[in-house]
């Protein structure tokens, strides 16, 4: 709360948040109401500013956000994160795989950007089978792939479709990254909810 005093006559008011929530008043008149001619900093000075931390990046399709997703078989989003639209999505494969409710999975299904021999093998050191399939230049690949579990991963993509459904998440309308996580947040809920109240 601002204590706000009323100004005197030929006294400029200059209104400079602090910590203290007080007024400062200038008291010096006349067109130059600086006490010396050097520059001031802004009033934001001393945080940092640009997109660092916003989850910002980027890529070929323009300035965007990664929403790296988690759902179950049947598409309900169960986590997720955010990083900069030039970021690799093969590096967030384990946070993904811990991220979310103790929940006991059987399988993870993704799609080639996810491709490695060390995502693998963070998977079934887990206890879960990796359904990724293997990159054309990739050697020793094996003979059997699951391609009836990875059709599944098609609700995946649909799970993205119904997020991009909220204009605020396809648009990335909010700036930082801890207020767009809560709005990617609030958005997965709703879907929540309303497979809830559906089935």
């Amino acid at each position: 709360m601002e204590a706000v005093r009323s100004p005197e006559q030929s006294w400029h008011v200059r209104f400079v948040l602090r910590t203290s929530g007080l007024a400062v008043l200038d008291g010096q008149s006349g067109a130059n109401v600086r006490f010396n001619n050097r520059s001031r900093p802004c009033l934001r000075s001393g945080g940092k500013r640009g997109q660092e931390g916003q989850a910002l990046g980027r890529s070929r399709g323009g300035f965007t956000t990664k929403i790296h997703l988690k759902t179950d078989f049947d598409g309900l989003p169960i986590a997720f994160d955010l990083t900069g639209g030039e970021k690799g999505d093969a590096p967030h494969f384990p946070l993904l795989l811990d991220l979310g409710p103790d929940i006991k999975a059987r399988a993870a299904v993704a799609d080639k950007g996810y491709a490695s021999k060390a995502n693998r093998k963070a998977a079934r050191s887990r206890g879960i089978i990796p359904v990724i399939p293997h990159k054309s230049n990739e050697k020793e690949k094996p003979a059997f792939f699951a391609k009836a579990i990875y059709k599944g991963r098609a609700r995946i993509e649909q799970a993205v479709g119904k997020l991009k459904r909220f204009k605020r998440v396809a648009l990335r309308c909010e700036k930082t990254k801890r207020n767009f996580s809560a709005l990617v947040s609030i958005a997965a809920a709703f879907i929540l909810i309303k497979s809830v109240h559906t089935a």
